[in-house]
């Protein structure tokens, strides 16, 4: 178990009156679709988005762990799901590459405005015939000059509609090669970039996503993160990264679902008793909690690997299948303790469920995380598709 600091601990504390002010008008603006951007300067003025980032950056200079710990409680105080996942979208898809690989003149540019939220960032990773399988992106890009020409499309790119900066993969070698990916930063106005309409979802909807498309859009060479034929590199460390901070965020929602149904079991009375002294139910609240508690030790286990610089392919799937599963296993069961009030709108629960249900795709389906796992324990060949 971990023993976290008191610095770390006051970080946190910080959270719970921060979250219930940015739940506020969240049924309407789930139902609309709409991107919160009074709530997203709420998060500014915390400092949120400041976390793991060095402070010559304008960063609080924490640590994975320490991040991940004070997300969690974000999870926890923050009923809007979709507001949680374009703050980590942002802060892990542009930020942490541009901190870990980019050049000095590329973070001095991008990164003070990435740490104060004034620019908001995405990564357009997936495209229409290529979801899981990153090493057969289209999306090309070609070198003429000190420019990379872009040219294709970007399908579900989370906070697209509303971002400033893209970290855009593309093809710039041999397809099926991690030698041939690049990832370059780009910006919205660009000439050549089009970013499309907002796409109505089935969750997460304050968290917007749409398409981008590129036509001969032309990028300074100096906007690439790493070098040419690196973004494999990239997109790996990003991932390792994404998977552990957005899925600590969902176990401090899926602590708070178990506090929220543990109270309403000994609260609600039915045929003369509490329903939580029904054995079926108390099972049901009791395996939600185990997901919860493994799903957390999973995560910060491999976050311990990360941090390290450690071989942690398998800790990382293992973490992200249990954190998606549990995610959505605890929502249901929530809405099924609650009964017809848990199928109600106005009481929360059938919007965790259509959260939940994303985490088991994005990120990596929990099939490419179960063929992750196996090709670690030696039962495939070949590499494990990744997926966005």
């Amino acid at each position: 178990m971990i023993e976290w600091t008191r610095d770390q601990r006051e970080l946190r504390a910080a959270l719970p009156p921060l979250g219930e002010r940015l739940g506020e008008g969240l049924r309407e603006r789930d139902r609309a679709g709409e991107f919160p951007y009074e709530q997203w300067k709420l998060v500014r003025e915390a400092d949120l988005l400041r976390l793991p980032f060095e402070e010559r950056w304008g960063g609080l200079g924490q640590d994975l762990l320490t991040t991940m710990y004070v997300l969690e409680g974000l999870g926890q105080s923050c009923r809007d799901g979709g507001l949680s996942f374009s703050v980590t979208t942002h802060m892990v898809s542009t930020g942490v590459p541009l901190q870990r690989f980019g050049s000095e003149a590329l973070k001095e540019r991008f990164l003070p405005s990435v740490c104060s939220g004034e620019l908001i960032g995405a990564h357009a990773i997936t495209e229409p015939e290529s979801g899981s399988d990153m090493l057969s992106l289209r999306t090309s890009a070609r070198v003429e000059g000190d420019e990379l020409v872009l040219n294709g499309s970007k399908a579900f790119v989370t906070n697209g509609p509303v971002a400033g900066l893209y970290v855009v993969y593309v093809s710039t070698g041999p397809q099926g090669s991690p030698f041939g990916l690049t990832a370059v930063l780009v910006e919205r106005d660009l000439p050549g970039l089009s970013v499309g309409r907002p796409m109505e979802k089935m969750g997460l909807r304050t968290s917007p996503l749409c398409e981008l498309f590129f036509d001969d859009c032309r990028v300074p060479l100096s906007n690439v993160i790493g070098r040419v034929g690196a973004g494999f590199l990239v997109f790996d460390h990003v991932m390792k990264w994404e998977v552990l901070c957005s899925f600590a965020v969902n176990v401090g929602e899926m602590q708070h679902r178990v506090d929220r149904v543990v109270e309403h079991t000994r609260t609600r009375r039915q045929f003369g008793q509490h329903i939580g002294a029904y054995q079926s139910v108390a099972r049901r609240v009791v395996d939600m909690r185990i997901a919860t508690d493994t799903a957390r030790r999973a995560l910060y286990d491999a976050a311990l690997k990360v941090a390290a610089d450690e071989e942690a392919t398998a800790e990382v799937a293992t973490a992200k299948l249990l954190a998606s599963e549990g995610n959505l296993s605890t929502a249901i069961a929530a809405v099924q303790t609650f009964g017809g009030y848990g199928y109600m709108a106005e009481y929360g629960l059938e919007q965790d469920v259509r959260n939940a249900l994303a985490g088991t795709i994005y990120s990596g389906t929990t099939d490419i995380q179960r063929g992750r796992i196996a090709t670690a324990m030696g039962l495939q060949t070949g590499h494990a598709p990744h997926d966005h």
